[in-house]
């Protein structure tokens, strides 16, 4: 264990200490200038400050460390770049987070236990408002900022090609589905080459007690996690946005910031603007709806004026910038979104991820969206972890099998990253060999008998011969979209295209039917946006079928699903 002489502190306790306000990560033995200063003529307050590098691994500047140039440091509004001897000024506010935007080649801090950056300093010398009487913990009252505000950086490799973690919405309500991500979600990813990973939003449902644990056993996998919070991980007590992070703000750092990676550039963003209680809501949780509001507009602009065009942007929010459960719903879209796609004018790379809706949607935003780019923004709705809110039935190890609304397998995406260019690939968490298509035949009969037959039984083989003409082949490409194609072939007869057709998953809704008692009283069979369908030949004699489904997604890889379709005499 390293300790600071002066202070006898450890590392561990300087990297906790000052993500909440506590020891200063300051030069041990003092600095003649001050972290935080009123001018003399009454101008705004300061706070100054050293990035170094950390050579000694120590957490703190010593009387030889080196001061790091050109590192970006902002109080979540402006973005500085530091001198060459690695110091910068930037205006301080009595509430606000001052934080260094890590740049490539470098790492900041991880915390051991919990394997999250500690790259930030808040400064809230009030604490959380006590009138507030908040339910879960939020800020204590912070001391006054050190004399120089320092951040320590660490060298490390980052190679152009890497691969990222992507969760978003794990959700658990109760400590049982906690339980459901270790065994379904982390014990599967151990050992992952990826470099670091991130949930983008609803790491929780509302009982925010459960971060401690969620964390550790995040933690396990052994990588760095960035986290940005959504509508599930707010202090509902709070009026409106300014203090509905409080509980975020104490566990993880800023609600907003970035970083970078080899060639990308990660802007993590909060777009849930909170709009206070509502009575009409169980438990009067909160109303909200996706926006970015004027201080993250700011910190994006700011950011990319210190950005080369060359580098790809990685965007992501807890709301999508516009999704297909309901494109007019506030709650469900970004509703600035054309402003906020503005900031990106001139950007040739760029990509966004969200989540939120449990469901898994490709866009492609243009002129209408506001975009006005060369090529459409992809903007890619992510797979829930905890699919349909962790609803039943359970499997063998007694985990809910949770498929989404949208027939899409509970799962994570996994984003590749080589310099400017990057695919995604899902990774469904109960398919065999990772199935990435799912194949059902519906007939006539299917909406109308269906409680009258054991489970599936109208969605699988045999069919009738009679009923071959009005039965249509249904496939679900789980992480299909606009620029996915769809084929279907039987035994060596040519293929026949799919078309994509937004319907509910027949599937899922069969499997919904049959299981309200183990639901989530809200979660229903959702219209999908990757389904494709044909009718099959009429003229389909008796026997068995080899049916094989071929899907090209858009980065141009082939997935295949086969089905031995049975028709009856």
């Amino acid at each position: 264990m390293d300790h600071d002489q002066e202070s006898g502190l450890s590392r561990r306790d300087l990297l906790k200490s000052a993500a909440l306000g506590g020891v200063g990560l300051a030069l041990a033995s003092g600095d003649a200038r001050a972290a935080a200063t009123a001018q003399a003529d009454g101008s705004s307050a300061t706070v100054r400050g050293i990035v170094f590098e950390d050579t000694g691994s120590t957490g703190i500047r010593q009387a030889d460390s080196r001061g790091v140039a050109g590192v970006l440091v902002s109080n979540g509004r402006e973005v500085v770049k530091t001198d060459a001897d690695g110091s910068y000024t930037l205006p301080l506010r009595d509430e606000t987070i001052i934080f260094v935007i890590k740049p490539a080649g470098f790492t900041t801090p991880v915390e051991a236990d919990t394997m999250l950056h500690r790259f930030y300093r808040i400064n809230q010398p009030s604490g959380s408002p006590a009138a507030l009487n908040l339910t879960f913990e939020g800020i204590e009252p912070t001391p006054p900022l050190p004399v120089s505000l320092d951040f320590p950086l660490t060298r490390q490799d980052e190679p152009a090609q890497f691969e990222v973690v992507l969760f978003t919405d794990p959700q658990p309500q109760t400590p049982a589905e906690v339980d459901f991500i270790r065994e379904d979600v982390v014990n599967a990813l151990h050992g992952t080459p990826a470099k670091f990973g991130m949930t983008l939003g609803d790491m929780m449902f509302d009982d925010l007690s459960l971060y401690g644990r969620y964390n550790g056993i995040i933690a396990t996998l052994g990588l760095p996690w960035y986290n940005i919070g959504g509508n599930h991980d707010l202090n509902f007590e709070a009026p409106n946005r300014h203090y509905s992070r409080e509980t975020f703000k104490r566990t993880f750092g800023p609600p907003y910031y970035a970083f970078a990676y080899a060639d990308a550039v990660f802007i993590m963003l909060d777009n849930v603007d909170y709009l206070g209680t509502d009575p009409k809501r169980p438990g009067g949780a909160g109303k909200y709806e996706g926006r970015i509001d004027p201080a993250q507009m700011d910190f994006v602009r700011n950011l990319l004026a210190e950005v080369p065009t060359d580098k790809l942007l990685v965007v992501t929010l807890h709301i999508p910038l516009r999704t297909y459960i309901d494109p007019e719903d506030p709650a469900q879209n970004l509703t600035n979104r054309a402003e906020f796609l503005k900031l990106f004018e001139g950007r040739p790379h760029s990509v966004s991820f969200s989540g939120h809706t449990h469901t898994t949607e490709h866009h492609y935003l243009d002129a209408a969206d506001g975009w006005t780019g060369p090529q459409p923004h992809h903007h890619h709705v992510l797979t829930a972890v905890s699919g349909s809110w962790w609803s039943g039935p359970y499997d063998h190890r007694g985990v809910a099998v949770a498929d989404s609304r949208d027939g899409t397998p509970n799962g994570f995406h996994i984003l590749s990253i080589d310099g400017t260019s990057y695919t995604t690939r899902y990774v469904p968490l109960k398919e065999p060999n990772g199935r990435q298509i799912r194949l059902s035949v519906l007939s006539h009969l299917h909406s109308e008998m269906r409680r009258d037959y054991r489970p599936g039984a109208l969605i699988e083989p045999p069919i009738a011969l009679a009923a071959v003409p009005s039965t249509t082949l249904v496939a679900n490409v789980f992480d299909g979209g606009p620029k996915t194609t769809v084929t279907m072939r039987i035994g060596t007869a040519e293929p026949i295209s799919m078309v994509r057709k937004a319907i509910p998953d027949p599937f899922v809704e069969d499997v919904f039917a049959r299981n309200e008692a183990v639901k989530k009283a809200w979660v229903k069979a959702e219209v999908s946006s990757h389904m494709w369908t044909v009718r099959l030949p009429p003229t389909l004699g008796p026997g068995v079928h080899p049916v094989r489904v071929a899907a090209t997604d858009q980065y141009g890889r082939v997935h295949h699903a086969t089905l031995a379709l049975e028709i009856a005499t």
